[in-house]
């Protein structure tokens, strides 16, 4: 029997798996299902599309992980479907694309609008997916349809739903951010406690855990409202 794993500081566990993030894309969608079709671009020799097709052309893997909000709520053991970063990575961005070597980060942009940043070398790491599945189940558009980034050693934030795009990078120059310094880091490592890139750990903690219940409600009532529109529009 394996030895269970150990719980990250300052995290708490929830049964349920919430629909959550930044209150601003609450109200965004995709609210349909659309065909995966991420754009890849930056430093490479030749932009290409990920689309179903090309992906399975790659073998897919399935993995168990936790996933662990930034705001210190945490779900385990979710399983999820997909494919290896490394392997696109690998075989088509830098197979058929020429990515550059000098790549050092890739920004990933969602059909809503939300972005975020990881490092190459994180991305890498064998548990860190292109997902299209849930818990044996296709992915639902609350959790990112048609493809999202899994990555379950970073906070939440760095696992972008919905994608759209992949820009490769030479430097964290190039990056586009998003929100405020203080409620994001560079690598968002959880074994490291990297909640924020200017606010020590526990000041983040503090912070970020009142807001919880309220993001969550107002994700809800977000798709709450979705649904009631498109059953008046599909009645």
């Amino acid at each position: 029997m394996s030895a269970p794993r150990p719980w990250p500081h300052g995290q708490r566990a929830r049964e349920d798996f919430p629909r959550f993030g930044m209150t601003a894309f609450a109200e965004r969608g995709p609210f349909e299902h659309e065909p995966v079709a991420v754009a890849c671009r930056g430093a490479m020799q030749t932009p290409l599309t990920l689309t179903e097709e090309l992906l399975a052309t790659l073998p897919r893997v399935e993995q168990r992980s936790d996933f662990h909000c930034v705001t210190t709520w945490s779900r385990r053991g979710l399983l999820w479907g997909g494919w290896r970063f490394a392997d696109v990575y690998r075989a088509v961005l830098q197979a058929r694309g020429g990515a550059a070597p000098e790549v050092q980060w890739v920004q990933f942009r969602s059909l809503d609008g939300y972005r975020a940043e990881m490092c190459l070398e994180d991305l890498l790491h064998d548990d860190v997916l292109l997902a299209d599945r849930l818990d044996g189940r296709p992915l639902g558009l609350e959790h990112g349809a048609p493809l999202r980034l899994v990555a379950p050693g970073h906070y939440g934030y760095k696992n972008v739903k919905h994608l759209k795009s992949l820009e490769l990078l030479r430097s964290h120059d190039e990056v586009t951010p998003i929100g405020p310094a203080f409620m994001s880091h560079d690598r968002a490592r959880v074994a490291l406690e990297e909640r924020s890139r200017v606010l020590p750990a526990w000041l983040a903690r503090w912070l970020f855990r009142p807001v919880i219940g309220m993001t969550v409600a107002r994700f809800e009532r977000a798709t709450r409202a979705v649904r009631q529109r498109a059953g008046q529009e599909g009645g």
